[in-house]
């Protein structure tokens, strides 16, 4: 493949990559508040975390999403005050609190993760299995090829 072959690819990939992300970040404020109407997108990803790997500390959120401290302990603070996160002693560190999600919270993420689900499904009924396993191989090799510098 000549150079401004390559070139021209390259910049098609990010101008692709470019359009995913936005279409993300609006997605992202539309799921958040179906869950609470107070609940921003970025908070919306923390409540994921939480629910996928808790009970966890604020600290190993925070070094999921690479943010600071304040940061996390604001965020962790508006999840608790909507209702939607719990805090609880860690029994293996009194000094230390554990996250975990709220029941109605769960509820609430379950069933804007299935409407998501079977949208995207309808979205893309004329892929076949084959096309749609590709495409999840693809892009996890993408994702996997960059490194967290990478990401913005």
């Amino acid at each position: 493949m000549t150079d401004s072959r390559r070139e021209g690819l390259m910049t098609a990939l990010e101008a692709e990559v470019g359009v995913l992300l936005r279409r993300a970040r609006r997605v992202i404020a539309e799921r958040s508040r179906e869950i609470h109407p107070d609940l921003p997108g970025p908070a919306f990803l923390m409540l994921g975390y939480v629910r996928e790997h808790g009970p966890v500390r604020a600290s190993a959120v925070g070094c999921a999403f690479h943010l600071d401290k304040a940061t996390i302990s604001r965020q962790v603070q508006q999840l608790v005050e909507l209702g939607l996160v719990d805090r609880r002693p860690d029994p293996d560190d009194g000094r230390a609190t554990l996250l975990t999600i709220t029941a109605e919270a769960d509820r609430r993420l379950r069933a804007v993760n299935d409407d998501r689900r079977k949208r995207l499904d309808e979205r893309l009924d004329e892929w076949s299995d084959a096309d749609l396993a590709d495409f999840v191989d693809r892009l996890g090799r993408y994702n996997a090829l960059l490194s967290p510098d990478d990401e913005a």
